[in-house]
């Protein structure tokens, strides 16, 4: 019934040789293998029934310009696709650089790390004494714990920003008693990990020549953490930085490594190396341009409600910008994550008002859970 309503809200003809029997089977194919696993969507209303509500928005003439952006331009992340960037990270992004740092100390090649037992002992101290903490409920420190079972230790990941004394404590305690572990020893490696970024901002910013961000709130509590514990706290003097994201936007990684280059000037820095890795670098090219998508930015400005500019005004203005149209930081991006869609995405995909003044109602296809207002 809801690819007829499809069918009708496009004005396909509804016959063996249309352009209604081509697309119902794309959108079958898509429904079942991605879209309908969106945490959002609900028994009934998954999503071909809001795909149907979300064309109907638009009017005629402008129906297609939207329904070939979902055909062709949506980048949605699936729960698979996040499980393997997940799986990847220790592997992938933390294995090669431990072995790099202990082929360091040892003076070896990194390729023969585990080729003797020293090296082999000397990498699994190096890994344990690496502090893996998660910076918001996306991060899935639950699934990165279960696919490095027996690998990493459930002392050694933290999955909230906030770690109160007493945990500081027991992370010390856990650390010192593991095996090969002596009295005193410390973490010397820290990964601050979370699932995506697309402008930065959330991380770290500066505004009116104030810090703030995750990055700023961490070093915070390891300040007044270290002043409280002392010698208890568990994590070395300028100890290595690493900032892991699962998806990264390449805007992104650029404001990433501008603000944390001029972070160094902090008078409370606590780390002293930093480094920046992602398990997937979205390209220059992913957002919606005028050069490649000019039908689309006319949609995204036709039926825009600028409510959304005044729920999140004071960050909007933090960020210099005047309106929402191409959603936070205008990164303008056509990506959808299986647990939520990012406010650096079009609003036309997530955005729901109701229109008042006037105001065109926008009507989401993925309904979006706001964290930051």
């Amino acid at each position: 019934m809801a690819l007829s309503l499809i069918a009708e809200i496009m004005g396909w003809a509804d016959d063996s040789q249309s352009e209604a029997t081509r697309e119902y089977a794309w959108l079958r194919l898509m429904s079942t293998v991605k879209y309908d696993s969106y945490s959002d969507f609900r028994a009934g209303i998954r999503f071909v029934e809001s795909l149907a509500t979300w064309l109907k928005q638009f009017e005629p003439e402008d129906r297609e310009v939207a329904f070939r952006f979902i055909r062709e331009r949506l980048v949605y992340i699936s729960v698979a696709e996040m499980q393997c960037l997940i799986e990847a990270f220790v592997p992938e992004i933390l294995t090669p650089n431990l072995r790099q740092i202990v082929g360091q100390d040892l003076g070896i090649p990194a390729y023969d790390v585990w080729a003797t037992k020293k090296g082999a002992e000397t990498f699994r101290k190096r890994l344990r004494k690496t502090l893996f903490v998660g910076m918001s409920d996306g991060s899935r420190i639950d699934v990165l714990r279960r696919a490095n079972s027996g690998r990493l230790s459930q002392e050694q990941v933290v999955p909230i920003l906030n770690v109160d004394f007493d945990k500081w404590r027991d992370l010390a305690e856990n650390l010192e008693g593991d095996q090969g572990m002596q009295p005193g020893e410390k973490f010397d490696s820290v990964y601050l990990i979370d699932d995506f970024t697309a402008s930065g901002t959330t991380f770290i910013r500066n505004v009116g020549g104030k810090w703030k961000g995750k990055l700023k709130k961490f070093n915070d509590i390891i300040v007044n953490a270290k002043n409280e514990l002392k010698e208890q706290f568990p994590i070395v003097d300028n100890f290595d930085l690493h900032i892991h994201h699962y998806i990264s936007s390449a805007q992104a990684k650029k404001n990433l490594n501008d603000r944390l280059k001029a972070a160094e000037a902090w008078e409370q820095r606590t780390y002293g190396s930093w480094a920046i890795s992602e398990g997937l670098l979205l390209p220059t090219t992913l957002p919606v341009s005028p050069a490649t998508d000019g039908a689309m930015i006319n949609l995204c400005t036709k039926y825009y409600d600028n409510q959304l500019f005044e729920r999140l005004r004071k960050h909007c203005e933090e960020n210099g910008q005047t309106t929402m149209a191409f959603g936070y930081a205008d990164c303008a991006l056509p990506i959808v994550l299986e647990h939520n869609t990012p406010n650096n995405s079009i609003p036309l995909l997530w955005a729901d008002t109701d229109g008042k003044g006037g105001a065109h109602p926008m009507r989401s296809l993925f309904h979006r859970r706001d964290r930051h207002g």
